[in-house]
């Protein structure tokens, strides 16, 4: 099976041979890679400053393929596991040995172009013989809404004999301007949803695989339904788990977040943007207060400088399904002495979040019932204490700018409100002022002149000794007390 990845970097001021770079595969030196029941290659059939085209050669071993247990026979066709179209036509095998051979690439990584990597670039993508389970038509479905341009070509049965009609192939070619990223992710999700088989067993690690393969694309894609059941088997059970977690993933944001084209979507930019105030801070003990799923602490996991994190959550199944998503159970002895999960309420004191360098609730307070919110600042900023607070929450100004959201619905159903620049300033330094914190508040996401960004952060830093902060809370009390005699 083969496919054709190729660019002219046109409107980049690089030669198209920079390619190599973002694959990470010299254009100089074909290479090969051993996968399952095959071998895969890569070469560039041209690599020139004009034009750089990477091509990917997939040779299975049919018998290899059934001896690794992998090639099934079709029932009442013993002959079907060893004569089939698995060595000619794109499928999963294809998609997996993608995956081998450009994992860097689809983690949008290059130390040598991070600018190249970082920004859409003009690509094309041939794959000349592509079992498509829907036709022509639905290729087009899968590949359009993501910035393509489809040109799905039915492959006729024999051209020697049209009244045949088509196969079920389709000679697929894509032009776009996306990540390169992006684009491998593509493909690596799409091609064995489109063949509608796997040639693997297909279990509870697959829907890792797919959110984390989908982030930032599949969980706005409108047939995001067929995609996750064809990719994980038509097994109901995975495909509700892969969903659910599409749609709470990344600050449950259920409507689509714009960006500029090519860039890291919202959720992403949201976590790196957190981690980065971390840094900034020099924080080495730190809690992620309703961490949800872990998206947020798999990203931390990556700063080697962090002590100790903290997970917390008020739900046990939230907190079974981040272990899960962080692969706990297989991280090295010192990652996971480094991590504790933890079940605990934002709203409730928890003497063992005491002490911290750094408190982070990214997207959580918008989850709080409003009369709740004094008893989460008093579990946070009085009970805790941490050195600094990261607080992140939607800007609700900014609503106006999502296309898909009705006037006056919020971002998801689980959101019990979600505040103006306005109502969050007035609440976050009102926050501050009664603990002994100043507070300062940055964008996140692309800023608009009239609506702000999409999210909105406070850093509340504590600024008083201890004993300054009782006396605070002496002169809050008195005032309260004021407040109710009067």
């Amino acid at each position: 099976m083969f496919l054709t990845l190729a660019t002219d970097l046109a409107g980049v001021d690089a030669p198209a041979s920079d390619f190599g770079f973002l694959l990470h595969k010299n254009p100089a030196r074909p290479q090969g890679i051993e996968v399952t029941g095959g071998t895969a290659h890569v070469f560039y059939p041209d690599a020139t400053d004009e034009r750089c085209t990477a091509a990917v050669l997939l040779e299975i071993d049919p018998i290899a393929l059934v001896r690794s247990g992998r090639g099934k026979a079709q029932e009442g066709f013993t002959l079907g596991q060893y004569v089939n179209d698995r060595p000619y036509a794109a499928s999963s095998l294809l998609a997996v040995a993608l995956g081998k051979l450009f994992r860097t690439a689809m983690n949008g990584r290059c130390d040598a172009r991070p600018d190249l990597a970082a920004r859409p670039i003009p690509l094309e993508i041939h794959v000349p013989a592509l079992p498509c389970n829907g036709g022509a038509e639905l290729a087009a479905r899968m590949f359009g809404p993501l910035g393509w341009s489809v040109d799905a070509r039915p492959v006729p049965l024999d051209p020697e004999i049209p009244a045949w009609g088509d196969s079920r192939y389709v000679d697929l070619r894509l032009t776009g301007v996306l990540r390169l990223a992006d684009a491998l992710n593509h493909l690596y999700v799409l091609l064995p949803v489109l063949d509608d088989a796997k040639h693997y067993w297909v279990g509870s690690d697959e829907v890792d695989k797919l959110v984390r393969a989908g982030e930032g694309w599949l969980g706005t894609h409108p047939e995001k339904d067929l995609i996750s059941h064809r990719y994980l088997a038509h097994r109901r059970y995975l495909a509700d788990t892969a969903l659910e977690r599409l749609a709470e993933a990344d600050g449950v944001e259920l409507v689509e977040e714009p960006s500029e084209e090519g860039s890291v979507s919202l959720a992403v930019e949201r976590r790196q943007t957190v981690a980065g105030v971390l840094r900034e801070l020099g924080a080495r003990r730190i809690a992620d207060l309703g961490c949800g799923e872990g998206a947020l602490v798999g990203e931390l996991l990556k700063d080697p400088m962090i002590g100790e994190l903290i997970a917390t959550d008020v739900s046990a199944r939230a907190l079974i399904g981040a272990k899960r998503r962080l692969h706990y159970n297989d991280l090295p002895d010192r990652q996971r002495e480094r991590l504790r999960f933890l079940q605990s309420s934002v709203t409730y004191a928890d003497h063992r979040l005491a002490g911290l360098d750094a408190a982070v609730l990214m997207e959580v307070i918008e989850h709080v019932d409003p009369p709740r919110l004094p008893a989460l600042a008093k579990s946070v900023f009085q009970a805790a204490r941490p050195a600094a607070v990261i607080v992140t929450t939607p800007n609700s100004d900014y609503n106006v700018r999502f296309p898909s959201l009705p006037a006056g619905r919020f971002r998801h159903p689980d959101h019990r409100f979600e505040w103006t620049r306005t109502e969050f300033r007035s609440w976050a330094t009102a926050v501050a002022h009664d603990n002994g914190y100043t507070v300062e508040f940055r964008p996140v996401g692309p800023e608009d002149p009239e609506v702000g960004p999409p999210t909105q952060l406070a850093l509340f830093t504590r600024v008083a000794p201890e004993g300054a902060a009782s006396a605070a809370a002496s002169t809050r009390d008195r005032r309260d007390a004021g407040e109710v005699m009067s």
